[in-house]
């Protein structure tokens, strides 16, 4: 921006000389003929760089025009150069800077004075002009940040009070999952005993009706199914709510041993299927034994329960380890073992692998398979105490797979 000089003068030509001494530095000039014109001028503008003015005008002179001029407070910051013919002595040239005035140039103008002096001042200016701005900018800039400064803070105040609100959900979420657990194993103690009463008493009126009621003898039979799913969801039920985890209870342990025995133990059901079962060798692991043996023997009675009938059925159990990256530290790398169990079963839609794992979920009618729903969600849940996880992969007809991940190292994770 051009700074912008007001020349304030009587006379036309000196107007016209001053101009033409200073053009060619490239200032923006205001001209007035008057004191009170140049105060007319002023009540509009006041973003002069300087003001040049003769002392001997008409009505007003230049040292009366000054002091009006600096009455105002937006126009003291303006510099004023008196231009005079006369040397008023000491006394009046003190007036003159009483009045505002910071210099004086005598007629007749020497040119080089008057730019050099000019000069000085439109330096002056433009400097304070820079400090201005970055002023400004600096008190922009303070405000933005101490609005930041308290949107921050409101924000901070906001998640302190969400984090709290969340830790208060997540006790109050666990209180109420161990009143659930308490009331599950509760209410499924409570029920096994009106139910074995169930039991026996249709096995007697079987027993002892049954040549009498002939055709109607099915529906103690429905009776005595039903009372036996009833009582197999029963245990399953207990087994869920029972299950939790010591830390102490994880030793370094070989699954291989822990299969073994299991296996032993379902001699006779994997006798009856005809079913083949291979197991590789599997790596030791941190995990609770007490724990892997349910959990092994969900998903091994599962695979001998979905087998197709007219293919023998095939078990194969093996591992691989994996390699996964902690997302708290990207440099900390974490092993994994990869337990599959893989059959050749009925298989199901993969659409349904995350379904399968929920509490009660079944893809097949009781008629069909004989089952509670519980045995998947309690494999999840063991897995998931080991910092592990289960998940599934499986076509129609073409068998299924579920995959057990499981940390090497337990102090690993979590």
């Amino acid at each position: 921006m051009q700074p912008k000089i007001l020349l304030v003068d009587d006379r036309e030509d000196n107007l016209l000389s001053i101009e033409t001494i200073l053009a060619p530095s490239g200032y923006q000039f205001v001209k007035a003929n008057s004191g009170r014109q140049a105060l007319k001028v002023l009540l509009s503008e006041f973003d002069f760089a300087m003001i040049l003015m003769d002392v001997k005008m008409p009505n007003l002179n230049g040292f009366e025009t000054a002091a009006l001029i600096y009455e105002r407070e937006k126009l003291k910051h303006i510099p004023i150069i008196f231009i005079t013919a006369n040397n008023y002595g000491d006394e009046n040239m003190f007036k003159g800077y009483q009045s505002g005035a910071i210099d004086y140039i005598f007629k007749p103008i020497n040119p080089d004075v008057l730019r050099a002096k000019v000069g000085v001042l439109i330096e002056l200016y433009r400097k304070n002009r820079l400090l201005f701005e970055q002023e400004q900018k600096l008190i922009t800039i303070n405000r933005n940040l101490e609005r930041e400064i308290n949107e921050r803070k409101v924000s901070e105040e906001k998640v302190r009070q969400l984090n709290h609100k969340l830790l208060e959900n997540i006790a109050n979420l666990e209180s109420a999952n161990k009143d659930l657990e308490r009331f599950a194993f509760m209410a499924s103690h409570d029920l096994q005993e009106p139910l074995r009463k169930i039991r026996m008493f249709s096995d007697r009126l079987f027993s002892k009706y049954r040549d009498v009621l002939h055709e109607d003898a099915k529906m103690v039979t429905r009776i005595q199914q039903a009372a036996e799913r009833m009582q197999a969801l029963i245990v399953d039920i207990l087994a869920f709510s029972k299950i939790s985890i010591d830390k102490s209870a994880f030793v370094n342990s070989d699954l291989n041993v822990v299969l073994t025995d299991l296996l032993a133990e379902m001699e006779e059901e994997v006798h009856e299927t005809h079913a083949r079962i291979s197991i590789e060798p599997l790596p030791p692991l941190v995990v609770s034994p007490t724990l892997m043996r349910p959990l092994f023997q969900n998903l091994i009675s599962n695979a001998l329960k979905y087998r197709k009938k007219d293919t023998e059925a095939t078990i194969r159990i093996r591992s691989e380890v994996s390699v996964g990256v902690n997302d708290r530290d990207k440099n900390l790398v974490n092993r994994y073992c990869r337990i599959f169990v893989e059959d050749n079963g009925i298989g199901f839609d993969q659409k349904y692998a995350e379904e399968i794992f929920g509490m009660f979920r079944r893809l097949h009618n009781n008629g069909d398979y004989a089952g509670t729903g519980v045995g998947l969600a309690l494999c999840k849940k063991i897995a998931e105490l080991h910092n592990g996880y289960i998940s599934a992969r499986s076509k129609v007809n073409e068998g299924s797979t579920f995959i057990i991940s499981l940390p090497i190292r337990q102090e690993e994770v979590g």
